[in-house]
């Protein structure tokens, strides 16, 4: 298996730690931007990671692709058996995907010691094919990084702070979670684990600034993303069967802010809009970008919500009090994505999540 993507990539780590976790051997490739061609005739789109399977299949977007690896792992599978245990770990990666992918792009370009570790590595990585000087290539990378990922993506001076807020609040949420059990649904990964390993791994593990937060504001985090590293599948997991008190801060925060995201976002897609505007916990953001891709992700949600019996929805909505949750079981969304609408992903042809460069 054949996987191009990058060693600070947000998604690539991800897939990586469940490839590991599952001891699929795989070889990690740079993405070959010198031969986009080959990557969009099958896939669709240029994002990290893309798959080339040896039986020369192609896969692209990492929630899919473990759900497709997954098929080959009933009896150890990463999904609770319990269906509201197992909505919260698909709750809980959406928001890991969707939401923090903010505060790890601002971390990274808005700060200059991450910005220059990284702008050096991805030159290096993914620019062979330029004809032109490496300091040059990295001042464009850095440009065009800040311009789409944090920039276009709502982070100014009046929002700074929420956003960084947030990347707190994940690390207490998680402490809490992590004080009782190794991993956040019970003693071997989930889904849940899996999602967040995509910021905490790559971002905010890696990157200066957001790694000497964690060292000194949670500590069983950073334990965490080194034991996700390293743990293998040996028995059979055992999850958690009812969601304890202790994940309610995390489900209070995905409420507020990751929910009011898709609602809003929805709404404006709906609207035939490309910017559109959200409070989240107080914070007015102005000027966000409307992604067609998260419309689908809200579908997703609502669809297994859908799936859950009468008894089970009620539990769920009474782990999620708040008024943003609505939008998970509300008769309809003002938005359909019509992605996706045959079931073919991960092999499908995939569309782009941002607008921008490299993640």
């Amino acid at each position: 298996m054949k996987i191009y993507g990058s060693r600070v990539s947000y998604y690539t780590g991800k897939l990586e730690t469940y490839l590991r976790y599952r001891k699929i051997p795989y070889e990690l490739i740079g993405m070959p931007y010198g031969k986009t061609q080959r990557i969009t005739d099958n896939v669709g789109v240029i994002q990290m990671p893309v798959v080339e399977c040896d039986d020369g299949r192609w896969m692209s977007d990492t929630t899919p692709i473990l759900f497709e690896l997954e098929k080959d792992y009933a009896d150890h599978p990463i999904m609770p058996a319990d269906p509201v245990v197992a909505f919260i770990a698909r709750l809980i990666e959406d928001y890991a995907d969707e939401w923090l992918w903010r505060a790890a792009m601002h971390y990274r370009w808005s700060y200059p010691y991450a910005r220059e570790l990284i702008s050096g590595i991805l030159v290096d990585e993914v620019t062979q094919h330029v004809r032109a000087p490496r300091f040059l290539k990295r001042r464009r990378i850095t440009k065009r990084q800040i311009n789409h990922f944090v920039k276009r993506d709502g982070v100014n001076d009046q929002t700074r702070s929420h956003v960084e807020q947030g990347y707190f609040s994940a690390l207490d949420n998680m402490s809490a979670m992590l004080a009782g059990r190794p991993f956040l649904l019970g003693d071997a990964p989930s889904l849940a684990d899996f999602g967040l390993m995509a910021p905490m791994l790559r971002h905010f593990g890696q990157d200066p600034e957001p790694e000497e937060i964690m060292r000194g504001r949670a500590p069983a985090v950073y334990e965490w993303v080194a034991r996700m590293w390293n743990v293998q599948m040996d028995t059979k997991p055992k999850f958690i069967g009812a969601i304890p008190d202790d994940t309610t801060p995390m489900l209070k925060e995905i409420c507020e802010t990751h929910l009011e995201q898709l609602t809003a976002n929805a709404a404006a897609f709906g609207a035939d809009k490309k910017r559109f505007e959200m409070t989240a916990q107080g914070c007015r953001y102005t000027d966000l970008p409307v992604s067609r891709y998260r419309v689908w992700c809200l579908e997703q949600l609502r669809a297994n919500f859908a799936a859950l019996s009468p008894q089970e929805q009620e539990t769920v909505k009474a782990l999620l009090p708040h008024d943003q949750a609505a939008i998970l079981w509300a008769a309809e969304i003002p938005a359909v994505s019509d992605y996706d609408k045959g079931g073919q992903l991960p092999f499908g042809k995939a569309i782009n999540v941002y607008t921008g460069g490299i993640p």
